[in-house]
């Protein structure tokens, strides 16, 4: 591939970031515990029982950024590009990919026999098929087109350069997933009718509030690369996956120590003493990003910004982050949504708006938009506790400046239903991990049309001068400015970041955690 500077001076601070993440207490833990997995002989066949916080709506993961569709997604679905262990992109199902000088043109050829789950051959129509339908929803690709050339070579055109393609394809956030022709063109308004990928795992049974099953798929093609990351070679040691939706955080630790579970998925942070101190479990805390407060800018009162600043006003960050995350093992107070090693994007700019804790400003403020005691409703879910608890931290901080504030409390998919009805709320709260690009924070840009509707004319045009900006050293002054209108305008509180936790047996081995866990490579020794 051609590779322009600013291309690989991105490849090389994301190794940068790696190396210094992993240097992290809480992740190097996670690292040492997993090293000893090497030791035991891996077993293949039998059954991994996973307990997750919550259902998605969808296996699709084309329309959503939802989390609980992205980790299971990953099972079933393959794309054209990927991130190995340091971050860097890699090809997955592609065998090569060129771009042109222009970085207007991207060439992919294609790795050759690779299975569908209904045993046809992946071919260039099915990828320019799927990623035209995943084109949709991504408004950072901008006007493009995907054209086949032969069987397995597709060309990627865009009407404006970008060197950030690579990272847009293989981002996680919104899996560029490659799926039959037929059941890429045939989807409708809420995606895909069947879940058909590439993957090491294929889609059984989906029972409604209670679990998702998945099965070893014997046909599977593996890469001939090593495994890194969320690439290279994958194998399904297990022959099945039962993924349990068990939204209560004790049942899913008490399951998991009952041995009912194998692997539970977001720990309560007051619960991990309880399974460290139990023997024959491991304890897992992973680097995720930020916890995000989303206004309703469509409709309500915080379609003016200066009630928006009334609520940024009012929070004390840490405050509320204590609520969320219990101890500051678990939580950093940032204003920056990348982290600090991510050096080619991080930036404090709009610092003075963070965490300011001023009750009468934020008082003076209310008065000006003419609030008067109007209920206020904040969308929440216990699924995600640190959510919940994030949101009862923000009632009582708004409740401190007189405002009247209700939470409107729903499982996880039904909160995701309703965000998209601007007349049901007027704020909720989610958690963004940590992205390659600015613009897989769907929240900034107005063209996406995400829950809580931004509509910011100037973020959208600093996001394309970012996309087209033919060094890093500029696309980050453009994002400096961005970073700080953001905090001017406040389509979202960006409350600081955070780590997760998970847990798992002894008896599970080659388990890693990479952008939410990964269950291919994994073996559980019975």
């Amino acid at each position: 591939m051609k590779r322009k500077k600013g291309l690989f001076r991105i490849f090389v601070v994301l190794l940068a970031v790696f190396l210094l993440v992993g240097c992290n207490s809480k992740e190097s833990n996670s690292k040492s515990e997993s090293s000893s997995d090497t030791d035991v002989k891996k077993q293949t066949g039998g059954t991994l029982n996973i307990a997750y916080p919550t259902q998605p709506q969808s296996l699709d993961p084309h329309s959503t950024t939802a989390e609980a569709t992205r980790d299971m997604a990953k099972l079933i679905y393959e794309s054209l590009l990927t991130l190995d262990e340091n971050y860097k992109v890699i090809p997955q199902l592609a065998e090569t990919y060129t771009a042109s000088d222009d970085h207007k043109t991207y060439t992919f050829k294609l790795r050759k026999g690779v299975k569908f789950h209904n045993g046809k051959e992946m071919k260039a129509e099915d990828v320019a098929a799927s990623m035209t339908k995943w084109g949709q929803d991504a408004p950072e690709m901008g006007e493009h087109t995907w054209t086949v050339i032969d069987d397995y070579t597709v060309e990627l055109k865009l009407q404006a350069p970008s060197s950030l393609v690579p990272y847009f394809i293989a981002d996680l956030a919104r899996l560029a997933a490659i799926m039959p022709k037929e059941i890429a063109e045939k989807a409708g308004p809420t995606g895909a009718g069947e879940y058909i990928g590439t993957g090491p795992f294929k889609f059984i049974e989906w029972k409604q509030d209670e679990l998702a099953a998945f099965e070893k798929f014997k046909d599977y093609v593996p890469s001939s690369e090593p495994s890194s990351g969320l690439g290279g070679k994958k194998e399904a040691l297990v022959d099945k996956i039962n993924w349990y939706f068990v939204p209560d955080p004790s049942t899913r630790v008490n399951g998991l120590l009952s041995g009912q579970y194998d692997y539970a998925h977001y720990l309560s942070y007051d619960s991990v003493p309880q399974v460290k101190n139990t023997p024959g479990f491991k304890v897992d805390i992973w680097p995720y990003g930020n916890e995000i407060l989303v206004f309703n800018k469509k409709s309500g009162l915080f379609t003016d910004v200066r009630a928006r600043q009334a609520v940024n006003f009012a929070l004390d960050m840490d405050a509320v982050l204590r609520s969320a995350f219990a101890e500051k093992d678990f939580y950093e107070l940032d204003n920056s949504l990348f982290l600090d090693t991510q050096v080619d994007w991080y930036t404090d700019a709009g610092k003075e708006y963070y965490n300011q804790k001023d009750l009468n400003k934020a008082k003076q403020l209310l008065k000006e938009v003419g609030y008067n005691g109007e209920e206020i409703i904040i969308l929440t879910s216990r699924d995600y506790e640190h959510h919940y608890n994030a949101a009862v931290a923000t009632q009582q901080e708004l409740e401190k400046i007189g405002m009247k504030v209700k939470l409107d409390v729903y499982d996880w998919p039904t909160l995701l239903e309703r965000r998209n009805n601007p007349e049901l709320y007027d704020i909720f709260f989610t958690g963004y991990s940590t992205t390659m690009t600015p613009h897989q924070y769907t929240f900034l840009d107005s063209r996406a049309e995400w829950p809580g509707w931004t509509n910011n004319p100037k973020i959208d045009q600093l996001l394309d001068d970012i996309q087209a900006a033919p060094t890093i050293e500029e696309a980050k002054e453009h994002y400096a400015e961005l970073q700080k209108t953001m905090w001017e305008d406040l389509p979202v509180i960006n409350l600081g970041r955070n780590s997760r936790v998970s847990a798992y047996s002894e008896k599970v081995q080659g388990f890693t955690q990479m952008l939410g866990p990964n269950f291919w490579n994994v073996s559980v020794n019975k």
